[in-house]
């Protein structure tokens, strides 16, 4: 039987290591003793540049100063990602943080839009969402209300190494110990199979009782010590590299990011203050390096400030993201391609999961299993929300397009769809990050319409009915005139605070 956890090593540093040393020392203070291994010599791929909201959670607990965070990371507000070319060439729709309308018990708002749909409606569903709107007008505001009809869920675009930075000065603050070196070796437990050693090049040891693997894609700890195993979605999920290049900021800065798909993959477009991030996702059999660079540099539309860098990827998840006295956070616990912005989150949710069944008395295997079995279902509900963006296309311009609109998917993924196509219903399960509203928008943005709603809609009559979709349209653009534009919340926020 493990002794109590009292010294916990964290391999490897950038954002993922350093919102783990900053959030594990935040509520565990002074009950662990934390010591942080990472060397300068090794280079973070920082392309992390997108988030969605529980970031202001995580910020929150940490104790941040939002106005000093905006400041210290040049960070800018997302209200949406706007997905282009994805159904169709020429088309566009959002993805936004907010729902539209105001749902009511029983009947989410989009059954009585489809029942107006379906007598003769033009409206588009995105023209009830304040998300939306303010997105399209390029606004912003944090709104104080007392109606959550105003209520505008938002997150952030941020320079992550900056990021990463910013968290190690609050970390240190806090007590946490960095270390500087390259690790040359790790020595298990011949008995346990437990790391026990960490050797760095110059010969120091480092020692612990709990290790936490930052370590990126090489995976140091999870897969070369313990040799866990990878579970490959490549089949599923055809992009396995990406480019990346910062380019100068446009003239006003949107708060939204923009997703615009090629023939052979995903162009994204963050726009950050001082900068715009910029990166293709694709796949190796459709374009070569020299192509993706050709496709990202020709679709900038502002000046590259360096030359491409190229990531190459495998996409899927470590089949044991704890196993032994080794918790895998970040990229060594798995990769998503940044379609929906979750890299950063699934930093978050490890490391509160780890808080959540921290092994104060030492490792025991109804929390190793039961961590385990959480994390494979949020990255599993995350593969398959990426997978409908694919699957949904109607594109057939490129080997690529054909064949994601043809694959087999997971079950999951087509009851959901028929599910929403037949009836409009959505259902939301356990561990799955994605609420009914962002289902209903991407399904509606490629194309599905539900064929029928629920039957509280019939309840008014048609006059009620246009009357309630005009009434709410009116709602949510009330407050559209006292809303400043984005550049101007993030001068005057960060400016006065």
């Amino acid at each position: 039987m493990q002794d109590t956890i009292k010294k916990l090593v964290i391999v490897g540093g950038g954002t993922a290591g350093w919102m783990t040393a900053a959030l594990l020392k935040r509520v565990l203070a002074h009950a662990v003793d934390i010591e942080l291994v990472e060397s300068s010599d090794i280079g973070i791929i920082g392309v992390g540049e997108a988030t969605i909201p529980p970031i202001e959670l995580f910020n929150k607990v940490l104790g941040l100063d939002e106005a000093e965070f905006l400041r210290e990371t040049k960070a800018s507000i997302k209200l949406a990602i706007r997905f282009e070319n994805w159904r169709a060439q020429g088309e566009r729709y959002y993805h936004t943080f907010g729902a539209p309308g105001r749902s009511q018990a029983f009947c989410h708002f989009h059954h009585f839009w489809t029942r107006a749909q379906q007598l003769g409606d033009t409206s588009s569903l995105w023209d009830y969402d304040l998300n939306y709107l303010c997105a399209e007008a390029g606004k912003f505001a944090k709104l104080e209300v007392n109606d959550p009809v105003w209520e505008m869920q938002y997150a952030y675009h941020f320079d992550a190494s900056l990021y990463g930075q910013y968290l190690r000065k609050y970390a240190e603050k806090l007590g946490v110990r960095r270390t500087e070196g390259m690790i040359e070796d790790v020595a298990l437990d011949a008995q346990s199979g437990f790391v026990e050693t960490l050797t760095l090049k110059d010969g120091r040891q480092i020692s612990g009782d709990f290790f936490v693997d930052c370590s990126g894609s090489r995976g140091l700890l999870i897969g070369q010590a313990l040799k866990t195993g990878y579970e490959d979605w490549g089949h599923w999920l055809l992009c396995d590299r990406a480019i990346a290049v910062p380019s100068e900021r446009f003239e006003k800065t949107l708060p939204f990011t923009r997703s615009i798909a090629h023939p052979g993959g995903w162009q994204w477009r963050i726009p950050l203050q001082h900068r715009n991030g910029n990166g293709l996702v694709y796949s190796s059999k459709q374009y070569s390096d020299d192509e993706a660079a050709d496709v990202l540099l020709g679709n900038l539309e502002s000046e590259a400030l360096s030359d491409p860098k190229v990531i190459p990827f495998r996409t899927g998840r470590t089949k044991k993201q704890w196993h032994k006295n080794v918790v895998a956070v970040g990229l060594s616990s798995g990769f998503l391609e940044p379609l929906e912005s979750t890299s950063i989150h699934l930093i978050q949710s490890a490391i509160v999961r780890l808080i959540t069944f921290f092994p104060h008395a030492g490792v025991r295997d109804e929390l190793v299993d039961e961590y385990n079995r959480q994390s494979r279902l949020e990255f599993e509900y995350i593969r398959d929300f990426i997978i409908l963006h694919y699957k949904l296309t109607e594109r057939d311009d490129s080997e690529f397009w054909r064949y994601t609109k043809s694959m087999d998917v997971p079950e999951r993924i087509t009851e959901k769809i028929e599910l929403f196509r037949s009836t409009g219903a959505l259902t939301k399960e356990n561990f799955d990050i994605f609420l009914e509203s962002s289902w209903l928008q991407v399904m509606l943005g490629q194309g599905i319409m539900p064929g029928d709603y629920h039957p509280l809609a019939d309840t008014l009559s048609e006059k009620q009915l246009r009357d309630k979709l005009t009434n709410t349209r009116q709602t949510k653009m009330q407050p559209m005139d006292q809303i400043p534009a984005h550049d101007e919340f993030l001068e005057m926020f960060t400016r006065s605070r």
